[in-house]
């Protein structure tokens, strides 16, 4: 059978405008729809979350001018839930109950995330899991219905572990948002690191506050320790506050900075010429494609909304082709149908093919690693590569140790 969710129709993105797209939610869509619910944190992160919707209005573009998903239009009912857990569980029931959803989809914020899933494996509800990070999702907090997308936090740790691994830094210092993706993300780093470098050590970790964090402070407690290496799991306005204060003080002088997300646009752009230089980071250098999928992307993104993408934006589209490749290989909107279809899910997407893992629901999804640069007044990132997901995941072996802990 032919894969769903090809990436084709990206090549014809171009054409489909976005007058086409407002016409495809209207009264006909309505009416004879499948209807996914989204839940996400639109007005608490809208510099992901907006990017992210858009990625997917993109996607439903492609598929419903393409006839849809089993004759049927695809239509999301997006749903704000302020970044609360409660408030994301009670929409998740809505959503079911009232709205008649096939599965749910979204949440940023790992908390949540964890909070959907855990209502997800109660109710025998499949959940896609587009962006939370936290390794739990999958491994000691997985369950049945609950898939992953993007790369998790151990994924993209190994991979900036990798690079740390080449280097002569011994002391390492870590700072981290004090809830459940920046621990596993700091959890992750040392374990990748020290197999590789048995011999390191790390001599401070500060825990901030997400987004409540004292920049001023988190920087002296790091230089105090004199680290040869910083590894910062930080994003959003608490990111911008550690570089700014961390700039000013001289703290990155001289040592080998590590930055998980630090590359994605949406929280480097707006550092603009303050933007750090050097650091090793993860990210998406969406302005440096020149071909293939990834450019057809790109050109489909911005023909559409007029601005550039976001690494939120390649979620938000993955997430929607990877839904309407699940309920294509279904063949029906039965959840139990739809949830065996999600196992071992193969979907062709702009970064290549990822394959939804039998063993933990992990999508094989990889990331962006290269260094941050200033040019011409904004952050970017340079000699950056693209790592392969699968490639950076505990074996088998560990992998049912996480997931069924004796």
């Amino acid at each position: 059978m032919k894969k769903l969710g090809s990436f084709m129709s990206v090549a014809t993105a171009t054409a489909v405008t976005l007058a086409s797209l407002l016409s495809a939610s209207g009264t006909a869509l309505a009416e004879d729809s499948i209807k996914i619910g989204e839940i996400n944190h639109y007005k608490r992160m809208a510099a992901f979350a907006g990017p992210y919707k858009n990625g997917i209005e993109l996607g439903l573009a492609e598929i419903n001018s393409a006839g849809g998903v089993l004759g049927k239009q695809l239509e999301f009912i997006y749903r704000d839930d302020q970044g609360k857990p409660g408030e994301a569980v009670k929409i998740a029931e809505e959503l079911v109950s009232r709205d008649g959803v096939a599965m749910i989809t979204g949440t940023i914020l790992s908390n949540v995330g964890l909070a959907i899933s855990s209502f997800a494996a109660e109710k025998k509800v499949v959940y896609l899991a587009s962006e939370p990070l936290a390794d739990g999702l999958v491994w000691e907090s997985g369950n049945d219905y609950t898939f992953r997308l993007r790369a998790s936090t151990y994924m993209q740790a190994s991979m900036l572990a990798e690079a740390a691994a080449k280097t002569d830094a011994v002391k390492y210092a870590t700072i981290a948002p004090n809830y459940a993706y920046g621990k596993d993300a700091v959890a992750a780093f040392k374990k990748a690191l020290t197999a590789l470098r048995p011999d390191v050590e790390f001599v401070t970790e500060q825990w901030p506050g997400v987004f409540k964090i004292d920049a001023g402070a988190e920087v002296q407690a790091l230089e105090r320790a004199k680290p040869d290496a910083i590894y910062n799991v930080t994003f959003g306005s608490d990111l911008a506050k550690f570089v700014r204060e961390g700039t000013t003080r001289g703290l990155f002088e001289g040592r080998n900075v590590y930055g998980l997300l630090t590359g994605e646009p949406e929280y480097l752009e707006p550092l603009a010429d303050e933007a750090p230089e050097g650091w090793t980071v993860t990210g998406y250098p969406w302005y440096d494609f020149v071909d293939g999928p990834n450019k057809v992307f790109v050109d489909a993104y911005t023909e559409m909304f007029d601005e550039s993408p976001k690494i939120g934006s390649l979620v938000g589209y993955m997430t929607a082709q990877s839904i309407a490749a699940a309920l294509t290989r279904a063949g029906s909107t039965d959840m139990e149908s739809i949830r065996t279809a999600f196992i071992g899910l193969e979907v062709d997407t702009p970064v290549g093919n990822i394959v939804y893992r039998e063993q933990d629901h992990q999508s094989t999804m990889g990331a962006f690693v290269g260094t941050t640069t200033v040019s011409d007044g904004k952050g970017k990132m340079i000699d950056w590569s693209y790592k392969d997901g699968a490639s950076y995941l505990p074996s088998d072996e560990e992998v049912a140790k996480l997931r069924n802990p004796e």
